[in-house]
């Protein structure tokens, strides 16, 4: 009898599905079998785009002459070893007699598409093929999806995308990456990484860094009073200079002299309430989650690196069918699923801390819906919401049960009310001088009630320079005032702030844009860096190339980051808004409205564009090597070499004192090794150092001398004395499911790696 080969992404999903189908399962090497079905997968991307090695032997060279390199035909190769015995499993399942039928169960998206049509070309196969579209992995989702399978050539144009990618990704990431490296070898270690996605997220994280490096601090001053009206009604003011009186701007005063003259005026008179306003504002819920939007609010609220919160929601689809398909770039529902909002939220409800918000959605004649449901916004994967399923919270991770906490409360909220507040301003005047004073009072909590905010919550702090917000006593406008306290602070400019994770997403979101409203936003999603499903991949690669590194939740970008887009200047591979445009007409190829062809043309015109502009550009170019200046035990000078710093050099050996760059996972920056020559140990924790279980740290760093008289870096922390372990600042994606989907991430733009 023939039987239906459905190959799924990863064993657990194979799993899944065999309890759904009919069964008994019987378990082989790489598969499972039933009645009906054989039951085989991928692990990630099995197969990959070939190494231009691999066409022709010549380019085991990297030379100039022989770019840009454009195969006819992409040729694929198995990863590794251990992807070649799961590949052979696959092969032999695709080549049995008795099956007839294949259906395609990986993820339900781009990638997912590409690993099954790389999967599929690779070993030959013919067989028809028939899509499973998964949003959800309950049973009964699965059940459903089963009995609505597409015929393959639906998915052909969201096939000829994931290609597109993929082949685009390797054009210019494998040509730009050859040609930055051949003309700075002497000016760089190792190669020159380059990248369709990563390039012009970098030039973001460098721009902001040489507007912070070029930032000059001034100094400004603050004057705050405390104000007291009849039966202690207290509350705070802060002066704010008179438009057009040459003395400072808003709350910012320019001179010493001037704050302290408003300081002697004020101290002993009274002042009176000048102004009075009162305003209700109303604050409307944020829309339901994405992938980026969860995983900005995840790196705002715990400092989740997004490669974190993306291990935590997979596990939530995949361990415990508890949310739905989490790399999706819509917030919307579609209208089909509106009969599962009131179940959903039944099943939420279940649980003590959801209990009051669900009981509000269940006790709703009509849904609130206009913010919810969009068809239009809705492509293969509708918003992260809750399942129709039992939610395992008690058994569920630390992370895995903070990303549920967003995901069922946002899901909840979305159907309240907007939350009600009362502002009030108020303008106090003391001789000739004003203080403003801003109030907020929560009057009706509506959707943060979902979030535990009641009424008479605290308010918010405001911006420092405008003062706090405060909850203020009863005033009324033209009364008298005491002058309680009355005091002056200076205070110095701040540059700008570095890119957190969070920040970042939300700037590759919308192509380095600065928008913060929630619907603009969504209508410049298909103009971002990258997909939701491969932005934290993105961020990772930079920070395995040494690009940038982790300073807290700060992105701080090194100096060979810098200098790379430094030498690039102004081309095109740096621009956010190429590279969105490029992941628009990708979109525009899965909705059949553009074609491959043209796509793939264009790349390779732009390759050999960047191959001709680096060329000329970088032929001359020299950075030299770093000077730190005179060593600490023989007086030479320290030289930076590809390896480490060392007062070693051919026509002079110097003593044999080096710091080598290479620590736990970390590439030691110059700085670092200044800071160790000058002082002997750094003053503060640098980031970035790997245990050897793949866990990151921060440590100090010191120079010791060995008993042989060597110079040595070691950890300067209590744990390293005691010969302990380093603690754990970030633990991996836990699981080998979660393994799997940082995998899987990376491999998304893994054609960007190019060759080290």
């Amino acid at each position: 009898m023939p039987k239906t080969l459905v190959i799924a992404e990863k064993p657990s999903v194979g799993r899944d599905l065999s309890r759904v189908l009919t069964g008994p399962f019987r378990r082989g090497e790489g598969f499972l079998e039933g009645p009906d079905h054989v039951l085989t997968w991928a692990v990630g991307h099995l197969v990959q785009l070939a190494e231009p090695d691999e066409y022709d032997d010549k380019f085991k060279r990297w030379r100039m002459a022989d770019l840009p390199i454009v195969p006819e035909k992409f040729r694929l190769v198995v990863r590794d070893e251990r992807s070649r015995r799961q590949m052979n499993v696959v092969k032999r399942q695709l080549g049995r007699d008795d099956v007839d039928l294949v259906i395609n169960a990986c993820d339900a998206g781009r990638e997912g598409e590409l690993i099954f049509a790389y999967l599929f070309e690779k070993a030959g196969a013919r067989l028809p093929v028939q899509r499973l579209w998964l949003s959800s992995m309950t049973q009964t989702a699965i059940r459903n999806a089963f009995g609505q399978l597409r015929d393959g050539s639906e998915m052909r144009s969201l096939e000829d995308a994931a290609r597109s990618r993929s082949e685009a990704d390797w054009i210019v990431g494998m040509n730009s990456t050859r040609a930055a490296t051949i003309r700075l070898r002497s000016s760089f270690d190792g190669a020159v990484s380059l990248g369709r996605v990563q390039t012009p997220t970098l030039a973001i994280l460098a721009r902001r860094e040489e507007e912070i490096r070029a930032f000059r601090s001034e100094p400004y001053w603050t004057v705050d009073a405390t104000f007291a009206a009849d039966g202690e009604r207290v509350y705070d003011g802060r002066f704010h200079v008179a438009a057009g009186s040459g003395d400072g701007r808003g709350p910012r005063i320019g001179t010493a002299e001037f704050a302290a003259a408003v300081v002697e005026a004020c101290r002993t008179t009274d002042g009176v309430i000048s102004k009075l306003e009162k305003r209700k504002r109303r604050e409307r819920v944020p829309l339901l989650f994405d992938l980026t939007s969860l995983q900005r609010e995840a790196n705002s609220r715990f400092g989740f690196s997004a490669r974190r919160t993306l291990g935590a929601a997979q596990r939530l689809y995949e361990e415990h069918k508890a949310l739905t398909y989490p790399r999706t770039a819509s917030r919307y529902l579609p209208t089909d699923m509106i009969p599962e909002i009131k179940p959903i939220a039944e099943i939420v409800g279940g649980r003590s801390e959801y209990a009051a918000g669900a009981r509000y959605v269940l006790s709703l004649d009509v849904l609130p819906l206009a913010r919810v449901i969009n068809d239009a916004r809705v492509t293969d994967h509708h918003a992260i919401i809750p399942t129709r399923a039992p939610h395992p919270v008690d058994r569920m991770g630390d992370d895995d049960r903070r990303i549920y906490d967003m995901v069922a409360r946002r899901f909840l909220a979305v159907f309240h009310p907007d939350a009600e507040f009362e502002n009030t301003s108020v303008e106090t005047e003391v001789a000739g001088h004003v203080f403003r004073t801003r109030g907020k009072v929560m009057l009706v909590p509506g959707w943060r009630g979902v979030y535990g905010e009641s009424a008479d919550a605290e308010p918010r702090e405001g911006e420092e320079d405008e003062g706090r917000e405060q909850q203020l006593p009863k005033l009324e406008h033209g009364e008298a005032v005491r002058t309680r306290e009355v005091s002056s602070e200076q205070k110095e400019t701040r540059p700008p702030r570095r890119y957190s994770e969070g920040s970042l997403l939300a700037a590759m979101e919308t192509a380095g844009r600065l928008v913060d409203d929630e619907e603009l936003r969504e209508a410049m999603k298909d103009s971002g860096i990258g997909t939701p499903a491969t932005r934290a991949a993105i961020i990772e690669r930079l920070l395995a190339v040494g690009y940038i590194e982790r300073d807290g939740r700060s992105l701080v970008v090194t100096e060979k980051g810098l200098n790379v887009i430094r030498l690039l200047g102004e081309h095109p591979l740096t621009s956010p808004s190429l590279t969105g445009d490029w992941e628009h007409r990708l979109a525009k190829i899965e909705q059949g409205t553009d074609s491959r062809r043209a796509f793939m043309g264009d790349i390779v015109k732009f390759a050999e564009g960047t191959i001709a502009e680096l060329d000329a550009k970088l032929r001359d170019v020299r950075i030299p090597r770093a000077n730190l200046g005179p060593c600490p035990v023989c007086g030479h000078d320290i030289m930076e070499n590809r390896k480490g710093f060392s007062c070693w050099a051919r026509e002079d050996p110097g003593c044999g004192f080096v710091i080598w760059k290479a620590k736990a996972g970390k590439t030691l920056s110059g700085a670092i090794a200044r800071e160790l020559i000058r002082t002997g140990r750094t003053d503060r924790p640098v980031t970035g150092f790997r245990s050897r279980a793949g866990r990151s740290f921060r440590s100090r760093l010191a120079l010791m001398q060995t008993p042989e008289g060597r110079w040595r870096v070691e950890f300067d922390e209590p744990w390293a004395r005691e010969g302990a372990r380093p603690p754990e600042a970030e633990a991996p994606a836990e699981g080998a499911l979660a393994a799997d989907a940082a995998r899987r991430a990376i491999d998304a733009v893994a054609d960007e790696a190019a060759v080290a």
